[in-house]
Parts: C-alpha cells; sequence; structure tokens
C-alpha cells in the first residue's frame, strides 16, 4: 500500500431542557458525536492505526467497541493533534486554528528564568477567548443542539459560554481523580448523559452536536477493580495494568455511546469520531514504532488514533491523507450544510475539510497554506523548545536552542531515525523558510534567550529530568477548571 501525502494548497434533565427550549425541526442533517480521549497514543488501542504496521496496535489491551467502529468506518493512518499537551489540541478543536496562532502551546506552566533554562519559553494564553467562533457556536446558529460533557479545560467561562447548550462545567484535571470504581473517572457517567441528550435532541426532531471529552486516561488507578485484576493476570504490574484496565473501561463507555445510538434508530445519519489529543505517557523514548511522546513533536507526541464512521463513508476503510485537529472546525460545518463560513471565521481558521478525503472522494485537503506546522517553544519530555512542518512526504523539525534542523522522510522512515538534512540540504533549506514564514504570518510567539543562564548548574525542573515539564497524571496540589495543570 502506498502513502498518499498529498496536502491542499487553498483553503439527563439538563439535557433535556436545554434541548426543549428549542422548537422541533424536521432531522435533515446528520449528528455528530465526537469523542476525545486523553493521552493516548497512537497505538494505544487494540485496533491497528496501519494497514502494514504491526506497532501501530497494542496486542495486550481489549477494546472491542472501538474496534468495530474501526470496522464500520474509515481509520486515518495519518491524523495529528494540533500540539503534543491538551489544552492547546482543545483550544484548536474548537476554533479550527493552530496553537501557534493562538498563541496557546502549552497546558502546564512553562519554566522561567529563574529555572534556569538557555531559553525563556514564551507565556501561552490559558483562557479560550470569546471573539474565537467555535464549531460548537457555528452549528448552534445553524439549528444544532449542542452539548460537551467531560474535560473541557481550556477555561474562558466553561462549555456554556462557547456555543454549547449542554456541559458538565468548567472542569480540568482535577476531575478526573473524584471519580472511582464503579465509575472509573466518570466514563460510565459521561455515557449515560450523552444517551440522555441524544435521546431528547431526537425526540425533538433536532440535529445534534455532541463532544465527549473523556477524562480516561488520567487517573489510571480508578479503573475497575475488575479491569485491574484481569490485566495484572496477564503480567501486567502497576500503572501498566492500571493504564491498559482504565483502556478497556474507556472501551466499555464508548460501546455505550454506540448502543444507545443504535437504540435510537439513528445510526445512519450520525458521524462518530474517537481521536485523542497528543500522544502517550511523559519522557523520551520510543513509542512503538514512533520516537518521541507527549511533549515532544516527533510522531510519538502528535499522531494519534481517529476513527470516523457515518454517512457515505465505507467500512472497514483506511485514509493515508495527512488530517490535524484543526480540520474538524470546517469539516462540522461541512456536513451541517453550512456553505459559507462567516467573515470572521473564514479570515482565521486554518484547516480544510476532510469531508471528502473520509469518503475517498478526494485525496486532497484544501487549506489555506500548504504544510502542517506543529509549534511547542517549550521544555517537557526531556526536549528542548522545538517546532516542526510537514510538507508532502518530509518533516523538518527545528530546535531552538542551537538551531539544529533535522529532516525525515515519513514515508520510509516513520520511526524518525534517518536524519536527511545534510543529504537533502535544498529541500530542509526549503522547508526552514516555510517554517519561518508561518511562524511569522501568525505572529508565533518564541523563545528568548536567558541573560541569567548559567551553564554551570543544570536546568530546575518539576521531575528531575532535563527540560521536562510535569509529569502527566499527577494532579498538581492547587488545580483549577480551566487550563491549570499539565495536559
Amino acid at each position: 500500500m502506498r502513502w498518499m501525502w498529498t496536502i491542499g494548497l487553498g483553503l439527563a434533565a439538563v439535557a433535556s431542557q436545554a434541548v426543549g427550549q428549542v422548537e422541533a425541526e424536521s432531522p435533515s442533517r446528520p449528528n455528530i458525536v465526537f469523542m476525545l480521549a486523553d493521552d493516548q497514543s497512537w497505538n494505544g488501542l487494540g485496533v491497528a492505526m496501519h494497514p502494514e504496521i504491526a506497532g501501530s496496535r497494542s496486542s495486550g489491551i481489549d477494546t472491542p467497541n472501538i474496534e468495530r467502529l474501526a470496522r464500520e468506518g474509515v481509520r486515518c493512518s495519518r491524523a495529528y493533534a494540533p500540539s503534543p499537551v491538551c489544552s492547546p489540541t482543545r483550544a484548536s478543536l474548537l476554533t479550527g486554528r493552530s496553537p501557534a496562532a493562538l498563541g496557546w502551546t502549552k497546558a502546564g506552566p512553562s519554566l522561567r528564568a529563574r529555572d534556569n533554562p538557555k531559553l525563556i519559553p514564551p507565556t501561552s494564553a490559558r483562557s479560550l477567548p470569546a471573539e474565537d467562533f467555535t464549531y460548537a457556536e457555528l452549528l448552534r446558529q445553524a439549528g444544532y443542539a449542542t452539548a460537551h460533557f467531560g474535560k473541557w479545560h481550556v477555561d474562558g467561562g466553561g462549555p456554556e459560554r462557547h456555543g454549547f447548550d449542554v456541559s458538565d462545567g468548567n472542569l480540568g484535571n482535577e476531575a478526573a481523580p473524584k471519580f472511582t470504581d464503579p465509575n472509573p473517572v466518570d466514563i460510565f457517567g459521561m455515557a449515560e448523559r450523552a444517551d440522555a441528550f441524544m435521546e431528547r435532541a431526537h425526540g425533538a426532531g433536532k440535529p445534534f452536536v455532541l463532544q465527549l471529552s473523556w477524562h480516561a486516561l488520567h487517573a489510571p488507578q480508578n479503573a475497575l477493580k475488575t479491569s485491574i485484576e484481569k490485566y495484572e493476570a496477564r503480567g501486567l504490574r502497576g500503572r501498566q495494568a492500571q493504564r491498559a484496565a482504565l483502556t478497556e473501561d474507556l472501551d466499555t463507555g464508548v460501546g455505550r455511546v454506540l448502543d444507545a445510538i443504535d437504540r435510537l434508530g439513528i445510526a445512519g445519519d450520525t458521524y462518530v469520531l474517537y481521536m485523542t489529543d497528543n500522544g502517550g505517557g511523559g519522557g523520551t523514548g520510543r513509542s512503538g514504532p514512533l520516537t518521541g511522546r507527549k511533549g515532544t513533536v516527533f510522531e510519538g507526541g502528535i499522531r494519534v488514533p481517529l476513527i470516523v464512521r457515518g454517512p457515505g463513508i465505507e467500512a472497514g476503510s483506511w485514509c493515508d491523507v495527512p488530517v490535524i485537529g484543526q480540520d474538524l472546525h470546517p469539516t462540522f460545518a461541512e456536513w451541517a450544510g453550512i456553505d459559507e463560513l462567516p467573515a470572521r471565521v473564514r479570515e482565521v481558521v486554518e484547516g480544510g475539510s476532510i469531508a471528502s478525503v473520509l469518503t475517498g472522494t478526494s485525496v486532497r485537503v484544501e487549506r489555506p497554506r500548504e504544510g502542517i506546522v506543529f509549534h511547542f517553544p517549550h521544555y517537557q519530555s526531556g526536549e528542548t523548545p522545538h517546532a516542526a512542518i510537514m510538507v508532502g512526504e518530509h518533516k523538518l523539525i527545528r530546535f531552538f536552542e542551537t538551531g539544529e534542523e533535522r529532516l525525515f522522510d515519513l514515508s520510509k522512515d516513520i520511526g524518525e531515525r534517518n536524519d536527511l538534512s545534510s543529504g537533502l540540504p535544498a529541500r530542509a533549506r526549503e522547508l526552514g523558510r516555510m517554517l519561518d514564514a508561518y511562524l511569522e504570518e501568525v505572529e508565533a510567539a518564541l523563545p528568548t534567550p536567558n541573560g541569567a543562564y548559567d551553564p554551570s548548574r543544570p536546568t530546575e525542573t518539576r521531575d528531575g529530568r532535563p527540560g521536562t515539564g510535569e509529569r502527566p497524571d499527577r494532579p498538581r496540589r492547587r488545580e483549577r477548571g480551566g487550563a491549570g495543570g499539565a495536559g
């Protein structure tokens, strides 16, 4: 199978009350159920995310419901989170803009001058501004009922200030540890609220869009006891067994949502998406066939599962075209029958609709600019501030401390082991110029030299690894419902 690397150059009770406030209408437009997992690797499911790479799935974790979704829909082998950390990805998904353009590039706090980094990372946005028009606002104006359940983590007053009729409120990472067996990290509670919302919307004859931002895989120690025992019996121990167990519990929640859709008889009129917000875990090294993890723009930090089922999508199909989270905003608009975005949205949205790519009728994603940029000017997971651009089959990564650039051909080297920058200097320079032009155009914030940097002493970090931010899954002493905390 040959990779297609074309990138376009152009463009419950509360639920009942909210839906009942709007007059019923004929459901002539499809429903959308968007499920977003947290900190889950590209190869962290029991379903393969590449047809020819055995390591693109986990052979030790059972996820039968997500496997069912894959059998009934399309798997995107090269799907990307907009950021290698949580809240910037979530803001990008909602607005269709990149983290660089939003000025939101970090989930937790960045290092300061007194921590002795060589570069001082830029200050990152911490709250979703009202002027950024979310897909929920767009679809609600078009007559959709809208709901968001689970982790919000972008502050800004919470989901109901940004287009969602109903929500669980302004929740962050602090919510996950509160829910234990028999409702691990609120998986089953969220599924129940989703069922109630969909039933009411369908009964009112309204199309709906529902985002389920699962808290999993945060607080894996809260997985069902029976699930943990199952994986311990398979030889896993400690956090490995807990993460595997919570992954299966999450799969059970996904199954309950799919069952609710079937029971309502709306499967044929509903798009269902499953995605994750960034790569899994923390630290350096390899994530199966991929290099890097959460907090890096290597493939392990940004390449994520994306599975889509819905009208016109061939069961059991594959998509090899590069797609990214900000593409979902215009995709949802197209599915909702919105022919033209409002000017205030059209001028800033960076994603392109992937509707035709998912059905196999096109191999191009039309975006305003050529290439896809990932900007992470921070220290985390053992890496220094860096950014990347992908154009065609090539990906260039730049490290801001040294100016070093590495060039990879992902069609031949998915593990990013073979640096081609010295062998293809012209191509490296071309991509470098494109990266510069993009960062300048969107006025991306860059790291600056630390005048107090002392090379004789180490950079001070919270977990002892050079250049590392916060450890994932460890609750901070003071967390709030916004973006205050690691993703």
